[in-house]
């Protein structure tokens, strides 16, 4: 069976995010990834941007959502994110993991993952 995914690995941004006092004091550097599972029926059948899902809107969308607000959770914001990519067409599945690289001196990263992949 052909499984046919788009990967975004590694989008940085700077994220109003925490639930603490001196978290809210400046935005705090967010590492985004994100998988989506696309349905066979939406493969592009000609080579031509507008019959694909495309990758630019995809981006646009995880970064508008990242910066629209305050946060006070990582499950908020994966949420939000997780619901707007498997609300495009031809999406049948999502796996979004957001990390907060900075929030502990003695861990490389503090991540949550939100997935219905199988």
């Amino acid at each position: 069976m052909l499984h046919r995914r788009f990967l975004l690995e590694g989008l940085e941004c700077a994220c109003r995010i925490g639930a603490y006092d001196h978290e809210r004091l400046a935005p705090q550097r967010v590492v985004i990834d994100a998988e989506i599972l696309l349905a066979d029926e939406s493969e592009p059948t000609t080579d031509r941007l507008e019959d694909a899902l495309n990758y630019d809107m995809i981006r646009s969308t995880i970064l508008d959502i990242a910066t629209s607000r305050h946060f006070d959770l990582q499950e908020t914001l994966a949420r939000r994110i997780f619901d707007s990519l498997l609300a495009l067409a031809g999406v049948t599945a999502v796996r979004v993991r957001t990390a907060k690289p900075e929030a502990y001196e003695d861990c490389r990263q503090i991540a949550y993952e939100l997935s219905n992949m199988g």
